[in-house]
């Protein structure tokens, strides 16, 4: 009689079930919004080669500036991944980033945090900033640090050797890698990665700033994941100008880069 009752519990355990709670996670989702879509621009560049749109994937990056984003809008449009700005400094968080984290999230668009570096700060204190603002979710890319000169800072002015820097990018990458279990990405610009010697800062993958020049007419042959070609974009669902990037790769990579780097 009891073995008769463990079994009619199950079965109606069984009943109250869904396929979705049985079945383990779908991993046949796109993950490509729209292959190799063509943005409008209000400022745009001539390509005479190595146009972006000839690339698959293509993504957009995004702070405080562009507000509230209508996600599903922009992933409709073309939009693969997004790289959100968390903090700066060893004391200043982006006042959107938990929503657009949050949201983009909800939309199914695979994004990334990333911190603004400011020289007047240690890098430690800076690393240990983003952690305390950033969440550790398996399913995000890795955290980018993001390093380029501010000449507009009203409060820091200091431009270390490149030896310094260097060395100070390496401590913050160091601690954010051991605390997140994933190697972070670099963003620099042209005359930053020129000025602190970033040709033979290798063993990361970068995010390389070019917007009148396809990379390697800008950074020669160092290798390069994504690029930002444009930061007067057009992209549905985001207000005003938009940055656009580009994985360097074709679909295939993308997703075999995501299956790595997102788990």
């Amino acid at each position: 009689m009891r073995r008769f009752a463990a079994f009619i519990l199950l079965t109606l355990l069984g009943a109250c079930s869904t396929v979705d709670d049985l079945a383990p996670p779908s991993s046949s989702a796109p993950t490509v919004a729209v292959r190799a879509p063509r943005f409008d621009d209000s400022d745009p560049h001539e390509w005479d080669s190595g146009a972006p749109w000839n690339y698959a994937v293509h993504g957009t990056d995004v702070s405080k500036y562009q507000t509230s984003v209508d996600w599903p809008a922009t992933r409709a449009s073309g939009i693969s991944f997004v790289f959100i700005k968390a903090t700066e400094g060893g004391d200043r968080f982006d006042s959107y980033f938990n929503e657009h984290w949050s949201r983009t999230k909800a939309a199914g668009i695979p994004r990334a945090a990333y911190h603004f570096y400011y020289f007047c700060t240690p890098a430690a204190t800076q690393a240990r900033w983003f952690i305390q603002n950033v969440p550790r979710d398996r399913s995000a890319m890795p955290p980018v640090l993001d390093m380029e000169w501010n000449p507009q800072s009203p409060t820091c002015k200091l431009r270390p050797n490149a030896a310094t820097v260097r060395s100070e990018m390496s401590t913050f990458l160091e601690i954010v890698e051991k605390h997140y279990g994933k190697k972070p990405i670099i963003y620099t610009s042209i005359d930053f990665f020129d000025d602190n010697g970033l040709s033979a800062f290798r063993g990361y993958p970068y995010w390389l700033r070019s917007v009148a020049g396809h990379p390697r007419k800008r950074y020669g042959s160092h290798p390069f994941t994504f690029w930002q070609y444009t930061g007067t974009g057009i992209v549905p669902g985001i207000p005003g100008k938009a940055d656009i990037n580009v994985f360097n790769g074709t679909e295939a990579t993308w997703n075999k880069w995501l299956r790595q780097n997102t788990r």
